[in-house]
């Protein structure tokens, strides 16, 4: 089974956090949702037919309207088999979800919305630049309920100015609202965005580490009490509401990136397109896909292993190694573990290794201590 992502570039307005590729105007929506298509067609033999995610990003997926949502719809399912079961999100704002808009949306093949709210304080949206306020991303949530049983929410912690207490009033918010998924995300200060510049400027203070890891834990305490399942670092799901697209793309399948910006894997190799909606258009039309490729050897296949596995519930597995990359990196692994283990951020059940509670906010970096190099 494989997945395709759909990259949808444009927004109201820029995010201060944000560094996708995305533009404010929407001129060319229209032609590039042309292009979408002609890039399914051209691309319908890459990986295999069978569909079982569909998933789109942004950008503001929420920004399209009901023909070029049915045009993109009808490629799909004409060059592809989709399953009758197949997870299929759309990345939703909650100024844009008027219920006229859920309705469209519900009646499409969506059946799963991703809507970001960040924060329910109308301080932090201001901070960030966010296009909806407070109230909007109650009165979308209430809305969306009523058609959608499989809602996912964003929030986002370590937000300048953002108390402890702030923090469990937002989940608090989400709890109430009865949401049976929830990606939760640190506020990273990301190069040449306007809140790095703010920072540089003394115009925002930059938060410190120990706010991070305090809210981090709030975040994990609050959620797992109430029966959320911590199955990825930035990801809280009730059972039956764990979110597919991102499960295939941590074990590892082959998916489908369309669109300006949008990245590939085959499992062998990954590809990104160019950020840039004029030359992806122009690209496109002439038949050409404007993207670069990577060869992934050996090792680099090892790495991404760990990483993504190390920050799920299903670890890293001594059998998985050996099959898939050879003894030499089964034993690297087994070596560069012992002082996690001893350290107790790493615990091993069955000879399948998993970050330990302690350890959970130092995933990334005791993951990329246990990467191989090559000499």
């Amino acid at each position: 089974m494989s997945g395709i992502y759909i990259h949808i570039p444009f927004c109201k307005q820029a995010c201060h956090y944000c560094d996708f590729h995305f533009s404010t105007s929407t001129k060319k929506k229209s032609q590039l949702v042309e292009m979408l298509c002609e890039e399914l067609e051209l691309r319908k033999d890459e990986i295999g037919r069978n569909i079982q995610t569909i998933y789109f990003g942004g950008g503001t997926p929420s920004l399209l309207n009901s023909e070029e949502l049915d045009l993109i719809f009808k490629t799909i399912f004409e060059y592809f088999k989709v399953s009758e079961t197949a997870e299929i999100t759309l990345e939703a704002n909650p100024d844009d979800l008027t219920e006229e808009v859920i309705k469209m949306l519900n009646a499409s093949p969506i059946n799963r919305l991703s809507i970001g709210v960040q924060s329910f304080f109308e301080k932090d949206l201001k901070l960030m630049n966010r296009a909806h306020n407070s109230e909007e991303a109650l009165r979308s949530l209430q809305l969306a309920k009523h058609y959608f049983d499989n809602i996912s929410i964003d929030l986002i912690y370590g937000i300048p100015g953002q108390s402890n207490e702030q923090w469990k009033q937002n989940l608090q918010q989400a709890l109430e609202l009865d949401i049976p998924h929830i990606s939760s995300y640190a506020l990273t200060v990301e190069p040449k965005t306007a809140l790095e510049k703010f920072i540089e400027k003394g115009k925002v203070k930059p938060v410190e580490d120990e706010q991070y890891r305090e809210q981090f834990d709030i975040l994990i305490e609050t959620l797992t009490s109430k029966g959320f399942e911590h199955y990825e670092f930035s990801n809280y799901g009730k059972p039956g509401y764990h979110s597919q697209n991102n499960i295939a793309y941590w074990l590892g399948k082959p998916y489908l990136g369309i669109g300006p910006s949008a990245h590939s894997f085959d499992g062998r190799s990954r590809k990104w397109h160019i950020s840039n909606n004029s030359l992806y258009i122009n690209s496109i039309e002439a038949g050409k896909l404007p993207q670069q490729t990577e060869e992934l050897s050996t090792t680099d296949s090892y790495n991404e292993y760990v990483m993504t596995r190390l920050r799920t519930k299903y670890g890293v597995n001594l059998e998985d190694i050996q099959e898939k990359f050879g003894e030499k990196y089964k034993l690297h692994f087994l070596k560069e573990a012992d002082r996690f283990l001893q350290d107790g951020l790493m615990e091993n059940s069955d000879e399948t290794f998993h970050i330990t509670p302690n350890g959970k906010f130092l995933s990334d970096g005791i993951a990329a201590d246990l990467f191989y190099i090559d000499k």
